[in-house]
């Protein structure tokens, strides 16, 4: 099994023109002393709307390792998947993220609940956990509650990664579980119980993404009592040290943030955690490497601002259609997005600094940030003409990838 790196970043890039920019990132980081391995993601629903295949992926990220002579590890990641969609990503892939979330929540058979519940009645009690003043505590009816609720959702998480190991082999990829896409946060007791249903199915899980308390909106920063977050995250990274000792899970283990880009008030916090307890980190960035695009587009000016200002023009008239199948996390206010024709007469400066995420410059728009996040289909339907106006305006767009992954994401958290 590949052991993954302690720091890594899933670098989402919706049409796989940007590797090359976002690995620099990843070798500024590197040249500061701190080694983030890169993960390339992209879900299956991502790939049906542009129109690729999980190979394009892979070809654009081994691409950028070879232009740049990268020698560290690097992996591309079949993003969401689920048993009805991972088979167009098994050869490409060497990291598979099992979404489950539509699981939570689904009857598992009863006997199986009894069966769960008592094979861990020794978890029963109180569990003084290093680093928590408080510990972690489970009844017994916790483990009927939480076998009930989760245990067909690890059920299905074995269906899928033994689907994987049998075509790939076992021990040639790494496992990540996805639980954040739901309507619950899961308390700390819950995620241990949930890793005790992983190991019982036999999952080698290396890195899982819990569903936190707070908005987790795409592309903008969090939205929640930042203290509370970092009282769950440090609860959480203890359980999984925990689990990994209690029921022989991977040592390298570690907690996913998903839509994780921009989550600027929580960098700090999240960063005080893993370096007092030396825990590790996957982010994932989502779309921002999209929005950069979009940026670097208007910030070249002439066409490229344009074609930025069709792409919101049209979004802004398919808003409803774009936004339906992210409506979990996002946060549009409508009255807060400005008339395309405003739009239209706007510099290529005022365009930029409504769209760039600085919440610390009065013409920064949230909402219409959001809107342009989710309207990366928009372009989609652009086909070529997209594509050629990117590759002409690429030294703008390469600039903003980079400095927007390096300065705003890799820096703030893992060198400091």
């Amino acid at each position: 099994m590949p052991t993954l790196a302690k720091f890594s970043v899933g670098v989402g890039d919706r049409f796989a023109r940007q590797a090359k920019a976002q690995l620099r990132a990843c070798e500024l980081a590197a040249e500061a002393g701190v080694e983030v391995v890169p993960v390339w993601n992209k879900s299956n629903r991502e790939h049906t709307i542009i129109g690729t295949e999980p190979a394009t992926t892979r070809a654009a990220a081994d691409a950028a390792v070879r232009e740049l002579g990268w020698q560290k590890p690097y992996h591309v990641d079949a993003d969401h998947i689920r048993l009805e969609t991972v088979d167009r990503f098994l050869a490409p892939c060497d990291f598979f993220t099992i979404d489950v979330a539509d699981s939570i929540g689904q009857p598992a058979d009863p006997a199986a609940v009894s069966r769960f519940a008592d094979r861990h009645a020794d978890l029963v009690g109180r569990h003084a956990l290093p680093g928590l003043k408080e510990p972690v505590t489970i009844a017994r009816d916790d483990l009927q509650r939480v076998g009930g609720k989760y245990l067909k959702a690890a059920q299905d998480a074995g269906t899928i990664y033994r689907k994987i190991a049998a075509a790939k082999g076992a021990g040639s990829f790494v496992t990540e579980v996805s639980m954040d896409e739901t309507d619950a946060p899961q308390t700390p007791p819950e995620l241990l119980l949930i890793l005790a249903a992983l190991a019982d199915e036999g999952v080698p899980v290396q890195t899982i993404a819990p569903k936190f308390t707070g908005r987790f909106n795409k592309g903008v920063d969090y939205v929640g009592d930042v203290a509370q977050f970092e009282r769950e995250f440090r609860q959480d990274l203890a359980v999984i040290a925990f689990a990994v000792w209690r029921f022989g899970l991977p040592a390298d283990l570690k907690l996913s943030v998903h839509s994780g880009s921009d989550k600027f008030s929580l960098y700090p916090v999240i960063r005080r955690a893993v370096r007092d307890t030396g825990a590790g980190l996957h982010l994932k960035t989502a779309g921002t490497t999209w929005l950069e695009e979009v940026i670097g587009l208007a910030e070249a000016g002439g066409d490229g601002l344009d074609l930025a200002k069709e792409i919101y023009a049209t979004a802004l008239k398919k808003k409803a259609d774009l936004c339906a199948p992210y409506a979990a996390v996002i946060d549009i206010d409508p009255a807060k997005l400005p008339p395309a024709d405003a739009v239209a007469g706007w510099s290529s400066e005022r365009f930029v600094r409504a769209l760039r995420h600085d919440p610390a410059d009065p013409q920064f728009n949230p909402h219409l940030r959001q809107l342009v996040h989710v309207g990366f289909k928009v372009a989609a339907q652009m086909g070529d003409r997209y594509l050629r106006a990117v590759e002409a305006h690429e030294t703008t767009i390469a600039r903003n990838v980079t400095g927007n992954l390096w300065d705003r994401h890799l820096k703030p958290l893992f060198v400091g």
